[in-house]
């Protein structure tokens, strides 16, 4: 009884084809919309320099580090043009002073004026680099990485000593190769999917307000029959759907790290996911309308809140074999969008995210047994 239902299903699916379009092209909207504003909003910190070094005079030649790692630092900055810094010098800490409260620049060193004299061994003292700009924005305290990191080198290649420690960074994955991007890219994979609960909903909720729920209850059809010929279509549209997504985000330069066959099937996982939550939905709704109504309210905490859109870490509750809970925890989609990320920007397999796996099948009957209890005693109850 099934393979009917299926049918049914499709042309059910086919006759409302504003929904169907609607679910499968949200998520690779979103995609364009993410790729311009990551093409406009290039991560780029703006930092003054004040000049103060007096300069020495070195074997009647005049010698002024400052200047000096001005140049170096010039030259460093043309040899990489993608590196996020952009230098410019100033005249007066005032100037200074009114770019860091207008916000046109992130931060204000200023080299010290016995800088040159230390570094020539007749200082007394060492010197003192100030650093200036808002403490509370994090492209201060970026700048302030950067700009020193140049300022170390510089001095070391100067003095002729050795750093006293070098710092090699390897990243986890690809994630050093990837843009910002790159790592919105699974968040909106999943997005494709969450947007199921309205396509899936609409289809379970369509028998209830077209009366065709009364012909089933007639044809002693279970339940579970039912909604697995519904479930089986609407997988299909969420594969579609992830799918356009995915070729989306390759388009514009997208690449995935992991095995294709890990991808689907968490994409598969999510979709029964979303489509277990969509008969709780279902069981509460009795047409479109409604549905498109209530949906909202799910849809985006959904959204915004399981870290589809946004990423959002909040402290776990408690651990369980070092996987962290929380009330983001209650949503599929939150492990549906850790175990994607793993997959597909670091490079990982299935066995890597199995924490994500078990917690999604866990989830997804803890859906699943309250929608079909619940939608089966409001929906399809034989009446006594």
């Amino acid at each position: 009884m099934i393979w009917p239902v299926i049918i049914k299903s499709i042309k059910e699916q086919i006759r409302y084809y504003w929904v169907l379009v609607l679910t499968v092209s949200l998520a690779p909207f979103f995609v364009f919309v993410y790729y311009l504003i990551n093409e406009a909003s290039q991560p780029s910190y703006d930092v003054l320099i004040l000049n103060a070094d007096q300069g020495v005079t070195v074997e009647n030649t005049q010698l002024n580090l400052g200047n000096g790692f001005i140049t170096y630092l010039d030259a460093n900055l043309k040899e990489n043009p993608d590196f996020p810094l952009v230098v410019t010098t100033v005249g007066s800490i005032e100037l200074a002073n009114k770019k860091l409260k207008a916000g046109t620049a992130d931060l204000l060193l200023v080299i010290p004026p016995d800088l040159s004299e230390f570094i020539s061994n007749e200082a007394e003292r060492l010197p003192c680099f100030e650093i200036s700009g808002d403490l509370s924005s994090a492209s201060y305290l970026l700048s302030a990485v950067l700009i020193g990191d140049h300022l170390n080198q510089y001095l070391s290649l100067t003095t002729g000593k050795q750093m006293l420690y070098s710092v090699k960074e390897t990243p986890l994955g690809k994630t050093g190769q990837m843009s910002e991007f790159d790592m919105w890219m699974p968040g909106m994979m999943i997005l494709a999917l969450i947007m199921l609960m309205f396509s899936a909903t609409i289809a379970i909720v369509t028998e209830v307000e077209q009366k065709t729920i009364t012909r089933l209850k007639l044809s002693a059809i279970k339940s579970w029959q039912l909604l697995t010929g519904i479930g089986f279509v609407q997988v299909l549209v969420g594969l579609f759907s992830i799918l356009l997504t995915l070729g989306a985000a390759m388009l514009l330069g997208f690449e995935m790290q992991g095995s294709f066959f890990s991808f689907l099937f968490i994409a598969i996982l999510t979709s029964i996911s979303m489509i277990a939550f969509s008969l709780l939905l279902a069981a509460f709704t009795r047409s479109a309308t409604e549905v498109l109504i209530v949906g909202n309210f799910p849809l985006f905490l959904f959204m915004f809140f399981s870290g589809a859109a946004f990423p959002i870490r909040p402290d776990p509750w408690f651990t369980i074999a070092g996987y962290g809970i929380s009330w983001q925890s209650l949503m599929s989609p939150t492990h549906a969008v850790n175990a994607l990320n793993k997959i597909s920007v670091m490079g990982m397999g299935l066995t890597d995210v199995l924490p994500e796996i078990l917690t999604l099948l866990t989830i997804t009957a803890i859906y699943a047994l309250l929608g079909i209890w619940t939608f089966n005693n409001r929906h399809l109850k034989q009446s006594s």
